[in-house]
């Protein structure tokens, strides 16, 4: 039997008359991997915005855990267990990966622990740079990382932080195809621990590892379901090719602005 995790109901946002969230529900799982797509103005990442409180929404619930998230700083929200990358990863560029995980690791640490200097590498810190592949790379400056490495720098300062949900908007965007398969494979292995929730345009690679879509269109819930059945789905052929069902072949590549 499945718990939720995430449980949005009659979400609405406006901005200025603008509806860009529309009365949304959505609901995810305990241990999902859920892709969310739809057009550029769907409505994607002013969700994650709302999730994490960057975003007070206009009316509805938003329950993490069963508990309210709306109305509750950021910071709140972080400490319940949500963790969030942006399209732009946020590291330091002049200090080390390993400053950098070590760092974000502190947010769980007492404040003696973190005036007290510590020898060694704590076991959580390492053991998110090796799930990440950045192990090796433990002592060199962040800066010098290429985009993907730095996505997934940012995903393991996530880790130590031990969310029960993390919201990665666009982790693929500007990677290399070897970069972006290497991330597919730690979503996938990330996801057996923790509930993730990606943002994506990447159809080539939300078809390689996505296992549930959501599929949002001006700030309503369109379709959901495997990525056969979203892509067999008259609406979302609709919405996306412009095209009636009988005219599009549901094995072609969706496009997504």
């Amino acid at each position: 039997m499945t718990t939720a995790l995430l449980e949005i109901t009659n979400l609405m946002v406006d901005f200025d008359g603008f509806h860009a969230i529309d009365g949304l529900d959505l609901t995810v799982d305990e241990g999902e991997l859920r892709f969310l797509i739809g057009p550029n103005g769907a409505g994607k990442t002013t969700l994650l915005d709302v999730i994490t409180g960057l975003t007070p929404p206009t009316t509805g619930s938003v329950r993490f855990q069963g508990n309210e998230l709306v109305g509750r700083r950021e910071h709140q929200i972080v400490r319940m267990g949500v963790g969030r990358t942006f399209q732009t990863p946020t590291v330091f560029d002049a200090l080390t990966v390993l400053e950098n995980v070590d760092l974000a690791a502190g947010f769980r640490r007492s404040l003696p622990s973190l005036l007290r200097q510590r020898k060694g590498v704590d076991d959580v810190v390492a053991e998110a740079m090796t799930t990440v592949g950045l192990d090796a790379a433990a002592e060199a400056p962040a800066g010098i990382l290429s985009h993907g490495q730095k996505q997934w720098l940012e995903i393991a300062m996530l880790l130590v932080q031990q969310p029960r949900l993390l919201l990665l908007d666009e982790p693929v965007a500007g990677m290399t195809k070897e970069e972006r398969t290497r991330t597919g494979e730690l979503l996938i292995e990330v996801a057996e621990q923790r509930t993730v929730v990606v943002v994506e345009h990447d159809m080539e690679f939300l078809r390689r590892f996505a296992r549930k879509v959501t599929v949002l269109h001006e700030g309503k819930l369109l379709s959901e379901g495997t990525v056969s059945e979203v892509q067999a789905d008259p609406t979302v052929q609709e919405v996306y090719l412009g095209r009636s069902r009988d005219d599009v072949d549901t094995d072609a590549p969706m496009a997504v602005g």
